[in-house]
């Protein structure tokens, strides 16, 4: 989690000066070189075949869709707000997951999922001086990293981590690339640095998370997925100066304890659910 933060505090940071197509853009080439190379030590180009394929493309544009609006609404979001609109994927995957997969949802999750969009809205504040309209756009970065965490579990249990990483990357390489020719600024000096950071924690952070699952369950890792809250908030202060207002931290809390219900209670049922994977 710490090392998504650094994904999503070095995009915040490189938008200021470069336009959003070109960090998106490298955030995935660079993340394609290190998922092919790992392909290629771990198992050569025969990892490239998925009994998935058109899955693994969707996955590749819910994530590719949920990285540009995310890196789109920290250019005017601070990063605790994101963080905290970002912990909403758990209840999206929980409420999507009956008309897409046929699941079935009790009352009591049902009420976790109201809770914590409730939540949502103390952090948001609707119709107050203080709402912006970025924060929907955040929440639209939510429901498709929700969407992908849907389709990866449908994959999950057939292709092996590092095929669905590396279509992933090269997914949104592809699709990307197009936006260069409508916003394109050449980095200079430090920006290729920060770039390569941007690619390298997107990819290694990725890794890190499935490494994560493959030695514990969703429900176990869930409390840890969520300190991402704490990182995002140090980052904030010490990177932009910018201090979380009281309702982000108490809607946060509550949008934080909502998943972990929803985590507690599929972990009761024997739902297998991915934890709150970042949108990035």
């Amino acid at each position: 989690m710490a090392v998504f933060t650094v994904l999503d505090a070095t995009a915040k940071y490189l938008n200021q000066s470069l336009p959003l197509s070109v960090t998106v853009f490298f955030r995935y080439a660079i993340a394609l070189v290190i998922a092919a190379a790992l392909l290629l030590r771990r198992g050569g180009l025969s990892l490239l075949w998925t009994r998935h394929p058109f899955l693994q493309v969707s996955r590749g544009l819910f994530l590719l869709a949920s990285t540009f609006a995310n890196f789109f609404a920290m250019s005017y979001l601070q990063l605790a707000q994101t963080a905290a609109i970002s912990f909403t994927v758990p209840l999206w995957v929980c409420a999507l997951s009956v008309p897409l997969l046929g699941e079935k949802v009790g009352l009591r999750r049902w009420l976790a999922v109201l809770v914590g969009f409730c939540g949502v809205l103390v952090i948001m504040r609707p119709g107050s001086m203080d709402f912006h309209w970025a924060m929907l756009v955040s929440l639209l970065a939510s429901l498709c990293g929700a969407s992908y965490n849907l389709a990866t579990r449908k994959v999950g249990g057939h292709d092996a981590a590092e095929t669905s990483l590396f279509y992933v990357c090269i997914v949104g390489s592809i699709v990307a690339t197009p936006s260069l020719a409508l916003h394109w600024a050449m980095p200079v000096g430090w920006q290729w640095l920060l770039l390569l950071v941007l690619g390298a924690s997107g990819a290694g952070g990725h890794l890190m998370l499935i490494e994560a699952h493959r030695k514990a369950p969703a429900s176990a890792l869930a409390p840890f997925i969520y300190s991402q809250i704490i990182w995002m908030t140090c980052a904030g202060v010490l990177v932009f100066g910018q201090w979380p207002d009281v309702w982000t931290v108490v809607g946060g809390l509550i949008v934080v304890a909502s998943g972990i219900y929803v985590f507690d209670r599929e972990r009761r049922r024997g739902v297998s659910a991915p934890a709150a994977v970042p949108e990035d």
